[in-house]
Formats: structure tokens, sequence, C-alpha cells
């Protein structure tokens, strides 16, 4: 493999940039540069599948646009039943040599993907930055945090398959765990680097193997990933791409045979479609699903560390997050001066070029979006909603919302029981603790939750009754990896991050051995 210099890949070039020009130059090289590494001469996003870069087989594509400015990226193969039959097969194939690669082996291949990804940490960041328009100064974060999450999981692909000694007088039980088979991961567009490792390290660790179905709006760093799974040395098939529309590519992965278990990230009502669609095959589901997250302060709480906390949790990833705390819930007593504090600070907040190190929202990831998350603007005022400030920003390029406060809500309103995923904050006030957690519980979703408050006593309390699977007391959402992460209602099923991972990825046997002689019953003797 020759070094990325000669490769042409952005490394050396990141270095030197600075300005927001120069980084989107940048991007915009590494774009082509990674086209033509995978052996796009036609500028097509290509599949990974059985260790060669294709076109989908009918050749059919579509294309992907930039946020930043809607200029068109690459072609991207859109793939078909066709195409996830091959790539199904492939790692049904792989999975029988990759289940039994000694899991030492398999750590040293995920640790050198790992190194890999820290080498080209920045151009993975300028990739999600153009592909997807979330701000630098987050995707720098993002793309060291895949790194961290390979690593996790390949310091632990030994013991996964670990399990426990159950023994009785006359029996010995024990139990362990083995890999499922193939697996199917289907990631979003918000923070897709990411997310994706975040998948697929446990199910490669575990001994699955793995066909990725990235989302059709951002689908550039899954190919970067492919890129270097591939130059860490993973077997052919071990990782396979498909990229495609959810409709065709994505329901055809659901409804394969061959493909034991669907880790998905996205929508709820897309994930109610998977459950459906893998029903005859009784494919065992994970699912990450959406939120609409409250933030809850108390009278009693830090209020300019709650402040700084609710801000980061709304408006940080332009929004566009599932554990977004998207509604803030406030004691009457400090309901006003909180509401102000956050106008104020919403206001100073820099929109604009996601290339800027400094900006903190950038663009919207589709036109599609777009309009959803205008709707919601339009719909909150129309309820009678008082929208304090924010707003969309024209005046930026067409693609970009301003931090939006909307304060004067009830729970009764759409802006306050349906996930809006922009960055759109909605302040309603609460008398007591019972009125807190009435209008906390009153969502379909159940995600994440923010707690603020100096009673102990209360913390405990409160926490223990909310409808979320996650709940951060005086903290915004702090990732400590071998904790339990997913959400209760529609917000999904299922945990990821340390042992919880490897329960979905595995299969739990149980072996019990006889002591002795014991008594069996005889019949027809």
């Amino acid at each position: 493999m020759r070094p990325a210099a000669e490769r042409g890949a952005a490394g050396p070039q990141v270095a030197t940039a600075t300005s927001p020009a120069e980084l989107r130059a940048v991007a915009e090289r590494a774009v082509a540069n990674l086209l033509e590494q995978v052996g796009a001469a036609s500028g097509t996003v290509l599949n990974l599948i059985d260790g060669e870069w294709r076109p989908a087989a009918s050749g059919a594509t579509f294309e992907t646009f930039s946020p930043v400015d809607r200029t068109v990226l690459a072609a991207v193969a859109s793939s078909d039943a066709a195409d996830v039959d091959v790539a199904a097969r492939s790692s049904q194939r792989a999975f029988e040599k990759w289940r039994r690669l000694p899991a030492n082996e398999r750590k040293s291949l995920l640790m050198g993907l790992a190194d890999l990804i820290e080498r080209d940490a920045e151009e993975i960041a300028l990739l999600e930055v153009i592909d997807a328009g979330q701000p630098l100064r987050f995707m720098r974060q993002a793309a060291k945090r895949g790194a961290e999450n390979f690593r996790f999981f390949a310091e632990r692909a030994a013991s996964a398959r670990d399990g426990l000694a159950l023994p009785t007088d006359q029996q010995l039980n024990y139990t362990g765990r083995k890999p499922i088979g193939p697996v199917g991961v289907i990631t979003p567009w918000n923070t897709p680097f990411m997310l994706a490792t975040w998948k697929i390290a446990p199910a490669l660790a575990a001994g699955c193997t793995v066909v990725h179905k990235p989302a059709e709006w951002a689908p550039l760093s899954a190919v970067k990933l492919a890129r270097l799974a591939l130059e860490a040395g993973l077997p052919a098939g071990v990782l396979n791409l498909v990229n495609g529309l959810g409709e065709s590519a994505g329901k055809a992965l659901t409804e394969h045979p061959a493909i034991k278990a669907i880790a998905f990230v996205g929508e709820s009502v897309t994930g109610s479609r998977i459950m459906a669609q893998g029903a005859a095959t009784l494919k065992r589901i994970h699912f990450e699903l959406g939120g609409k997250n409250p933030v809850v302060v108390f009278d009693d709480a830090d209020l300019q560390r709650a402040l700084d906390a609710t801000l980061f949790m709304i408006y940080s990833l332009n929004g566009e997050r599932c554990t977004a705390g998207s509604r803030v819930l406030l004691q009457r007593g400090i309901y006003d001066e909180f509401t102000d504090g956050l106008a104020a600070r919403a206001q100073r907040i820099k929109v604009g070029d996601p290339f800027d190190p400094y900006t903190e929202v950038g663009p919207l990831i589709h036109p599609e979006h777009l309009a959803k998350v205008t709707d919601y603007l339009e719909r909150g005022q129309r309820e009678g909603a008082r929208l304090v400030t924010g707003g969309r920003a024209d005046d930026l390029g067409g693609g970009y919302v301003r931090p939006t406060l909307f304060t004067g809500a009830n729970r009764d309103m759409s802006i306050a029981k349906e996930e809006i995923f922009g960055p759109v904050l909605v302040a309603m006030p609460f008398e007591d603790e019972a009125e807190a957690l009435a209008i906390a519980n009153d969502v379909d979703y159940g995600l994440a939750a923010y707690l603020w408050t100096s009673d102990v006593a209360r913390a405990h309390r409160f926490a223990r009754e909310l409808d979320a699977g996650m709940v951060w007391v005086n903290s915004q959402n702090v990732r400590h990896l071998p904790t339990p992460f997913g959400g209760m209602k529609a917000s999904g099923i299922g945990r990821d991050g340390g042992d919880y991972s490897f329960d979905f990825y595995m299969e739990t046997q149980n072996v019990a051995i006889a002591l002795g002689e014991h008594a069996i019953p005889k019949l027809g003797a």
C-alpha cells in the first residue's frame, strides 16, 4: 500500500489549510481522491462486495448533494435486491471463517483499523462536513470517537464469548456466547461515520460479518470506512457496503434470509416498517429511534450550568441528534429568567459555513428536512406558541435555521410532542415535581432525559420515575462506552454499549454436564 501522500489523500494538505475556503477545497479533493482510490473513475460512489468495488448491478445511480451549497458531490450506486443478495451471500461465506478466526487476530485487525481512522481523522471530519453539513468543530471529535469505538470493542473481542458457571448438585451448567451470523447495519445521516462505527465495531468484534447500508443523503464517510477496512486487512466479505435507497436496498436487506439481525438507527416510523419486513425471517432487531427528550430544571439547580447544557444539547450538531434536549421544563419561579438567558445566548450562536471552525450551527442536511423543520416553525406559531428568536435564515443560502426558541407552549402542541430534529427548543413551565414528571413523560418517546437539581433525594426519586432509557443528572450527554445506550417506548428496542452490544450480536448457549448417575425417569420399562 502506497503512503497516503502518494495516493493523493487529503491528509498532508489538511495540516496547512486554515480558512473555510481552504478547508472546503481540501474536502472537495478528499471526495475526488476517495472515489479514485476505490476505482470509481466515473465519479460514482460504488458498493464494496466481497472485497471488490462494484457499481449497482442495474447500473442505476442517484446524486448526493452537499448541504452547504447544494452542489452535486457524486453519483451513488442505487442498489436493489440483486446487489443485496450478492452482498449477503458474501457475508454468509465470510462468516464461517471470520467467526473461527482467533479472537486476538480479530482484535489486531480492528486495532489496525482504529489506527487508520486516527491517521485520517481530519479527512474523515471534512468528508462529514461537506456531505452532512455538520460543523467541523464537532466532526473532528466524531471521527476520533469512531476510532475509540473500534478500540473499545476490539479489546473485548476475546471476552465477548465468555459466560457463567451455574452449577447444581447433579449438573454443571455453563453458558457461552457465539456470533449470531451476518448482520445488516443501517445508519443515519446526522453523524454518519461515528454512528456506523458504533454499530459495526461490536458486530465485527463479536465475530459477525456485516452488510452496511448507509443513509442515501450522506454516504461518503461509509465509503471511507469500507476502504480503510480493506487497508487494515479485513478479509473479503467481512464488511460489505451496499448503497441505495431505503425502499429498495434497505428493504431487501431487512428481508434477506441470510441476514440474521438488523441494527438500525433512524426514525421511529421507519423502525416499525423494518420490524414488519424482518418478521417473515424472524430477524433479531435493534432499534435506536427518535426522541423528544426533556430537560427538567428545578429552581434549586445551578442555573448557569443548566443553561449551558440546555443550549448545547439542542443546538449542537444542528439539532439533528436523537438525544437532543428539545423541550426544557422550567420551574415557574425561574421560567422568565431562564428563557431570557436562553434567547440571549441563542442569538449569539454562530450560524454559517460549517467549514469555519468557529461555526456552531451549520445547514440542515436536505431540502426535504428543511421543509419539515420549517413546517414545525409555522405550526408552533399557529398553535399559539411564541417564537422568541430564530427561524429560517434564508439570507445565509437557504439551508439554514437559526437557533430557535418557543415559549408560551403547552404539552398538547405538536412542537412539544413530536420530534422536529432541528435546532428548535420548546420551553414550558411547571409548578412542582408531579407536574414536571407528567409533562416529561407525556410523549411517545423515551430515549434520554436531563435533570437539574441540587436535591440528591429528588434526583434519585425523579430519575427513577422518568420514562427514559438514559437519564443524566446535572450533566449534558456524556458518553461512557460500557454503559447501556438506548430508549423506551417509540425510541427503540435494545441497548448498545459495552456487553449490551454483544448481547445483541451473539447467541447465548447453555451446556449442562451431568456430574454423576442421577436418576432418569423410565418409560416403558
